[in-house]
């Protein structure tokens, strides 16, 4: 079943069940994917869906963030349960001993030596790791390697 037969789906559920979360939830994303198209031109696929649901995925825990420096928990727990949701479309992220295996991997690959290399490593780490890894996180573990090298 493709993304959007499956969004499809989880929206009649969501109604049916008058789940108010969930159905706030998969409009957003069919929002997304529908204003995404109108702007390239296309039609989505798997790939730019993914990355729709990683920028709602990141907003959500940007807002979060902001949230408890704000100490309002009621929409702490609403953006958590939002994030919940959106977290179940995106594919299963690498483990940490996962993704340092894929640096170290890369950094050999690329024979990367010092923090100048890093415009090697980035993109061929992010490109393997396909959408199961944070980039902030990798930047993190790409630079603490090489700084280290």
């Amino acid at each position: 079943m493709n993304f959007i037969d499956e969004l499809n789906s989880a929206l009649k559920d969501a109604m049916r069940s008058k789940n108010q979360v969930k159905l706030k939830v998969i409009r957003e994303l069919k929002d997304r994917i529908k204003n995404w198209e109108i702007q390239q031109g296309k039609t989505a696929t798997e790939t730019e869906f993914l990355k729709l649901v990683q920028i709602a995925v990141k907003q959500r825990r940007e807002s979060i963030t902001l949230y408890k420096k704000g100490d309002r928990q009621d929409l702490v727990d609403s953006e958590q349960a939002e994030l919940a949701l959106l977290e179940a479309y995106l594919p299963k992220m690498l483990t940490a001993t996962e993704l340092v295996q894929l640096v170290d991997r890369v950094i050999t690959e690329t024979g990367a030596k010092d923090m100048s290399d890093i415009g090697k490593v980035m993109p061929v780490v992010m490109k393997a790791a396909a959408g199961r890894a944070d980039g902030k996180q990798v930047q993190e573990l790409v630079r603490a390697k090489l700084q280290n090298g």
